[in-house]
């Protein structure tokens, strides 16, 4: 009798630790997949940001302009518009465009181009019109080991 006593809490203990198990996995799923669809909802936002930036209509703003990056002391020190840096990102210098302006930088060598975004004041050198993030600099020269190109800027009419 004990022993069937004994096997019986067994039985309902080893049922109840199983179905808590099984109610916390289904839970970790169902956190997962809510964390997976936010992160899709995000990279949607992000795309739907780059097209408007890409389909807008770009207005011309200056040809043969002389581009250079910047150097990678900067990476993490703030803007003058009061961001933080990363040379990771799609950000420009200008001298004169306002802050959170998006410019389209176009190599007038080999046609490439990307859409930035003037967060900082710059360059203080009298020949060079733009500086550029180094990413946006590298995915558009033609020459990996120059440190400057000519461009043409268009800024985006919205």
């Amino acid at each position: 009798m004990k022993k069937s006593i004994t096997l019986f809490f067994l039985l309902v203990i080893s049922c109840a630790v199983y179905s808590q198990s099984s109610v916390r996995q289904k839970t970790l799923v169902q956190k997962d997949s809510i964390k997976k669809s936010k992160m899709a909802i995000e990279i949607e936002e992000k795309k739907l940001d780059s097209l408007v930036a890409v389909l807008g209509v770009f207005k011309p703003f200056k040809k043969a302009a002389h581009a250079s990056y910047y150097a990678d002391k900067f990476n993490g020190r703030r803007t003058t518009s009061g961001t933080k840096f990363d040379n990771n990102k799609y950000t420009a210098a200008h001298k004169k465009l306002p802050f959170g302006t998006k410019v389209r930088v176009t190599n007038e060598k080999n046609g490439k181009w990307v859409v930035v975004e003037i967060t900082d004041r710059g360059p203080f050198v009298k020949s060079r019109e733009i500086d550029l993030s180094k990413r946006a600099f590298m995915d558009i020269t033609s020459n990996r080991g120059s440190g400057g190109m000519l461009v043409t800027i268009e800024v985006l009419n919205k």
